[in-house]
């Protein structure tokens, strides 16, 4: 089989997969989409968020009328709950878009898939990758497969994208070097919950080593959950689960904890742990998309988010290439340094914030502070939700700002009240101070600090 010629052939037909495929078929070329499984597959174990710059992505691509049908309410806001301290937000707009989702993850496959064929990508199912085909030069140059009754099958294309998830055979057959790798910092878990009232909300809690975490989903449901320290968590039977999760609501939530016991669990108990890497995501002749090139803990739900607009930013780069029969290195070259600049500064902050680390007094203070701002309360649940760069919101000038929302007295501690003097109370004529100011902020605000010495970086969607 496999005498025609490709534009470009993608393994896997998942996420960020089905999105390449449908937008290069859209743009007119030829695409072959492989996948192992038969579709539609089995329920997926995520947690379903859509922050808004991945709802942008289906909206800009027709998408999102199909997305929101499936019975999934749009969020608007997300929060953040540690001790006594509440923050609550209305999540900034990325182009007029301002909504999370939280659709099935099976029923948003399917879209995508669905899409892609009828865009003009050729799908076979079933089929598994053994090989790369390579010319003289070692530049790939199509693949050799075979069917679940072992059928051979060998095909040629200009472009192999590796979309086949964090183990994905594309990049263990080219090698692809992983970097600024980190292990798996905590498991969760969490599954669905009926009759729960909602109000389109993100909710999170920080209490005593323990992420909590609930929103909307599809279907009337909501997702109940919680991350532990990979130290903490223990396999258990789902009654235990239960009592496991409903007690950590307990001590920060407890009329959200009295709903859940008047309530029902719908689902089985899922559980997730995922390890923090980049991969070099592309060389001659092949690129890797979504999880095959980069991978992050899921405590920020990102996934899904950074696979749609992967794939944006694959396509973006080689479609002018494909379309002048250009070399595509310098292309592919440009995607690695785009996704790079695109992702790092929220892969540090999700390591960051996967650590479950407890809120020092400082850390408190800001975070009170930022809920009495609209601007910063805002921007930290835009971060949270990828929008807004960690440079950005921990730049000195935004930071400085954030000390007009701490109250005068002796409530905030003399640490604050140091620093706020040497920030807005210093004569402007001292500029040392201000410096001193920043390195005292950024020594109390935990690994996240470093960010404040950094340069404030444009918004990125």
């Amino acid at each position: 089989m496999g005498d025609a010629m490709y534009d470009v052939i993608v393994v896997g037909a998942r996420i960020s997969g089905s999105s390449t495929a449908m937008l290069l078929a859209r743009a007119g070329y030829r695409v072959l989409l492989l996948d192992r499984a038969k579709f539609p597959g089995g329920k997926g174990a995520a947690t379903n968020l859509v922050h808004p710059p991945g709802i942008l992505r289906l909206k800009r691509w027709g998408l999102l009328d199909e997305v929101a049908a499936t019975g999934c309410p749009p969020i608007h806001s997300y929060g953040l709950q540690s001790g006594p301290v509440q923050l609550m937000a209305k999540l900034p707009a990325v182009e007029g878009v301002a909504e999370a989702y939280s659709p099935e993850r099976r029923k948003l496959d399917e879209i995508l898939l669905e899409a892609a064929v009828k865009a003009g990508a050729e799908l076979r199912e079933q089929v598994a990758l053994r090989e790369l085909l390579t010319d003289a030069q070692g530049t790939v140059i199509g693949v050799r497969a075979e069917t679940e009754d072992r059928t051979p099958i060998v095909e040629h294309a200009r472009l192999v994208v590796g979309a086949d998830g964090s183990n994905s055979t594309v990049a263990r057959l080219v090698g692809a070097e992983k970097y600024d790798s980190h292990p798996v910092l905590n498991k969760s878990h969490w599954s669905y919950w009926a009759d729960l009232p909602h109000d389109g909300k993100v909710r999170t809690y920080r209490h005593r080593h323990q992420h909590a975490f609930t929103w909307p989903t599809h279907d009337g449901l909501t997702i109940v959950g919680l991350a532990l320290p990979v130290k903490d968590f223990k396999a258990s039977a789902d009654g235990e689960r239960d009592a496991t999760v409903v007690s950590a609501f307990e001590e920060v939530d407890p009329e959200f904890a009295e709903r859940l016991r008047e309530t029902r669990r719908v689902d089985k108990w899922m559980t997730g742990a995922v390890p923090n890497f980049l991969r070099h995501c592309h060389g001659p002749g092949w690129a890797l998309v979504g999880d095959a090139g980069y991978t992050r803990d899921p405590i920020t739900a990102a996934g899904i988010t950074d696979s749609l607009r992967g794939a944006e930013l694959l396509v973006e780069a080689v479609e002018p290439a494909l379309a002048g029969g250009r070399d595509l290195a310098p292309a592919l070259s440009d995607y690695a340094r785009r996704r790079d600049a695109l992702v790092s500064g929220h892969f540090q902050y999700t390591r960051d914030h996967a650590a479950i680390a407890d809120y020092n007094r400082e850390e408190l203070e800001f975070i009170r502070a930022m809920a009495r701002s609209p601007h910063h309360g805002s921007g930290m649940v835009g971060m949270f939700a990828t929008i807004v760069p960690p440079a950005e919101f921990y730049s000195p000038a935004n930071i400085h700002a954030l000390f007009d929302h701490i109250p005068p007295g002796s409530e905030p501690g003399w640490k604050i009240r140091m620093v706020r003097w040497l920030v807005r109370g210093a004569p402007r004529h001292l500029p040392p101070a201000t410096r001193l100011a920043d390195r005292l902020i950024a020594a109390n605000l935990g690994s996240m600090g470093t960010f404040l010495l950094d340069s404030p970086v444009a918004r990125v969607a």
